[in-house]
């Protein structure tokens, strides 16, 4: 397992809160929270820039793979005008 540490829970007006710890920092100033069975989960949002795909694949190596685009055509269908 990874780093664990005991933090104290404290009341945020209405919320419950909990200071993560340096530790345990992440980009960001968003994450995603879930549940599962009695657990909570913290996972950062990684956000997307434009125009980020396209620089992505730019940088990517060829595919060295030969795809098969034989496709053949169905024949063409009876219609009941």
């Amino acid at each position: 397992m990874g780093i664990e540490r005991q933090v104290r829970v404290f009341k945020n007006g209405r919320n419950r809160a909990v200071r993560i710890p340096v530790e345990f920092e992440f980009p960001g100033d968003e994450v995603i929270m879930r549940k599962e069975g009695g657990r909570i989960i913290l996972e950062p949002v990684v956000k997307a820039k434009k125009g980020n795909l396209i620089e992505w694949l730019r940088q990517q190596q060829p595919i060295d793979e030969d795809f098969d685009f034989d496709i053949q055509e169905p024949p063409p269908r009876d219609v009941d005008l």
